[in-house]
Order: structure tokens, then sequence, then C-alpha cells
């Protein structure tokens, strides 16, 4: 799998021409497959003009990556003509397509940043593919945690996988929302919000992490960039529901734990102390003033716990005894 950003990409002079001197016409033209641009070349073309910033261009690439033919399109995927930003584009397209992916898995050219980008949005068969991927996930522990905090799998599946199962960042999205069934319409010929995501610069990411819905929040939070996933916390449509899913996700970073801890609000929620006493990137003096609040049956869960550390543990028994000397 490959972790090195140096592999050169080369291009045919009329891939070039077409990049750097064609009309837009004659782009779109070759986009969705008038010419006869073998395979490689066609997704080296795709590869260009989708980093071009047309929107006209990525709507056409991604509507004819889409139309591909799966087989010709995996067995391409899966041998080593493709750089890995190919390899990258063709995950985002084909996020669904398990005989891609499939591939793609086969391929040591791909990045492990690519296969966490799936692993965190892929579903159905897709997940069991990568899940299943012993050696892979023993390789890179950052795509089992993708995994394990992505919202389009249930919990009683992961579990199948023995993955750990965090609290779902996202809920369903309530009425007002959505349609009387509970299932958003979606337009299929735009790019799926993580499609979209994926492509926008650190400033939009941004403004949409701060003013976005729980489909976006739920993208942003996991986003690398502090920056961005910080920014959903400020965001004024964000539940108490996703503050304590964050709260109980052990992945959380310091940051959003820090921005949990100070605000007085979200604190007025027993669940939301319980899980921050409990994760191990609270601040230790915040914990242990967290936790005179907790009930005895909390105490006593957290004075045999092993999963938190042995200060917080030898306070939940003092605590206990103290109030057993009380009564």
């Amino acid at each position: 799998m490959s972790t090195n950003n140096t592999v050169r990409l080369t291009v045919s002079p009329e891939v070039a021409r077409l990049v750097k001197e064609a009309s837009l016409e004659e782009q779109l033209a070759v986009v969705r497959g008038e010419t006869d641009l073998p395979l490689k070349d066609l997704l080296t073309v795709h590869l260009f003009l989708f980093q071009s910033g047309d929107s006209e261009l990525k709507s056409a690439i991604t509507t004819a990556m889409s139309a591909l033919d799966g087989d010709a399109l995996a067995s391409l995927a899966a041998g080593d003509e493709l750089h890995p930003k190919h390899l990258e584009l063709i995950a985002r397209v084909r996020l669904d397509d398990p005989r891609v992916i499939g591939a793609l898995l086969k391929n040591p050219r791909v990045a492990p940043t690519t296969l966490k980008n799936v692993a965190a949005h892929c579903n159905g068969a897709i997940f069991a593919l990568i899940a299943g991927h012993r050696r892979l996930l023993a390789a890179h522990p950052e795509i089992a945690e993708a995994l394990t905090v992505n919202s389009r799998t249930e919990p009683e599946v992961k579990r199948k996988f023995g993955l750990l199962v965090e609290e779902p960042l996202a809920e369903a999205e309530n009425a007002a929302e959505g349609d009387a069934t509970g299932e958003a319409e979606v337009d299929p010929e735009n790019l799926s919000k993580y499609q979209m995501s994926l492509e926008l610069p650190v400033a939009e990411k941004i403004k949409m992490a701060l003013t976005g819905d729980k489909e976006w929040r739920n993208i942003f939070i996991k986003d690398a960039n502090k920056l961005v996933s910080s920014a959903v916390l400020k965001n004024p449509r964000i539940t108490d529901g996703e503050v304590l899913a964050i709260a109980k996700n052990k992945s959380s970073s310091d940051e959003l734990i820090r921005l949990i801890v100070m605000n007085n609000e979200w604190l007025k929620n027993y669940e939301i102390k319980r899980a921050l006493v409990l994760h191990n990137r609270t601040p230790l003096p915040k914990a242990l003033r967290f936790m005179t609040i907790l009930t005895d049956k909390d105490l006593k869960s957290l004075a045999k716990s092993r999963d938190v550390s042995s200060v917080i543990v030898n306070n939940a028994r003092r605590m206990l005894l103290a109030k057993e000397k009380k009564n």
C-alpha cells in the first residue's frame, strides 16, 4: 500500500493537450466518452479536469465515471498502471461499487488515506470487505477507527466484525428536515455531501461546519483539520445528543473535549458530564470535579473500571467510602 507521495504521474501528449489546450466543449466531449481514448488516459483526463474547479466538468466527470463498465474499471484499478491519485478519484466516485473497491483493496499503490475515507463512509458489502481485511486493519489502525465511526453501518454489523461500537455522531434527521417516513431525498445528478466535502477548501469546510445540517456536521466532526472539526461544536444547530456522542467517542480529539468542557450549557447535562469523566482526554482536574455529581451507581461502576485512569478509580472508591461512613 502506497505511503509515498512522490510517485510520478506521466501523461501522453494527447492527454496534456486535452487538459491544457482543448476548449471546454472538447473537454466535455472527451469526458462523456465521445473519443477513442484508452481507459487509463481517459481517467487521467478526468483526474486533471476534476481538480480544475469547474463545476460543469466535475458534474460531467462524476456522471461519466459512475457509468463506466465496472469490470473494466476494476481490472485497471487492481493493476499497477494507475497513480494513487487515480485510485483516490475512483474511490470517491465509485464508493458503493463492491467490484471496484474490492480491486482497490488489492492494489499496493492505494493510499491509506483513500481507504480510510472509504471505510468512514461505505456500507453493505464494502464495509464487510474492509472489516474482514484483518491484515490491512492491523497495519493501519486509522482505517479500523474509521470503520467504528462509520454512520452508514448499523452497530450490530460492526459488532459482528469485532469492532468497537461508538455512539453515532449524528441522529436521524427530525421531521422538519425529512419527509413523513424519515427518508431523505437524494438528487442523483449531484455529488453526495461526502464527495463534495473532499473537494472543498478549508475555508468552505469551516463555513459548512458552522452552519450546516446534521449530515454536514457528521462529516466534518471527523475532519483531520482541527479548525474544521472544532467549528462543528460552534454550530448553533448542534444538539445535546450530538455533543454527548462526541464526548463518548474515544477518538475525539483534545480540542473537541476542551470545547465541550468549556461550555457551561452542555455541562448542565448529566450524561455529558459522565461521558467526560470517562474520556481519557478530559483534563484530570476537570474529570475529578465532575465526579462530585455522579450517582452512587456510576461511582460503583467507575470504582471497578479498567478503562479509566487509576486516579479516577481511586477517587471513586474514596467517594464511596466517605458516603458509607457518613451514612
